[in-house]
């Protein structure tokens, strides 16, 4: 199991980028009303075939040719079932991947959320090429952050430059931050 929620953030959404994503998207959803925590991950990668999407969930299965071990998603799984919550996984060869984990936010068994903000700095310094559309809504509040909009702004500078990334982890830790109080884990 994943020590935090965020570490899924960053595997899950790692895969889309290895299937060729050229746009990843990441909506967490956090909803006391419904007492759930959702991540839904979306991409326009190579997508799975029927055959890979039905076995994916298995572990050691993956697509990858640098490494056997495939355990991203079955930990995923392992992780919300025993909070009470589900996974789905839909795919289609050459359109892409939705990716859907739903959680327990009260349950015993759910481990912290961590650093979220931190995830989505990671995915876009690591990956700078890449766009994302993170979402973030806590309890109906919401933060949308988009690379193709940063993008458009500053170009012809890269995301990782080092003015550009720090605006970009302020603004996502601020953000995020806000929306919650500072007070989630």
């Amino acid at each position: 199991m994943m020590r935090e929620l965020a570490d899924n953030i960053m595997d899950i959404a790692q895969n889309s980028i290895s299937a060729g994503a050229s746009l990843t998207e990441v909506h967490v959803t956090v909803s006391h009303e419904e007492d759930r925590i959702t991540f839904v991950f979306r991409d326009n990668g190579c997508g799975m075939s029927e055959e890979m999407v039905r076995s994916v969930m298995e572990p050691f299965t993956t697509s990858r040719k640098t490494r056997k071990v495939g355990l991203g998603l079955p930990l995923l799984r392992q992780t919300a079932e025993m909070t009470g919550g589900s996974i789905s996984v839909e795919s289609t060869v050459g359109v892409g991947t939705v990716v859907t984990a739903a959680f327990g936010l009260t349950h015993i068994d759910r481990p912290p959320m961590g650093d979220v903000a931190g995830a989505f700095f990671s995915l876009v310094m690591m990956n700078p090429d890449t766009d994302f559309l993170f979402t973030f809504d806590y309890d109906g509040k919401d933060f949308t952050f988009d690379t193709r909009i940063i993008r458009e702004t500053v170009a012809p500078l890269p995301l990782n430059q080092m003015e550009i990334a720090s605006w970009i982890k302020d603004c996502l830790s601020t953000e995020i931050n806000e929306l919650h109080g500072g007070n989630f884990s």
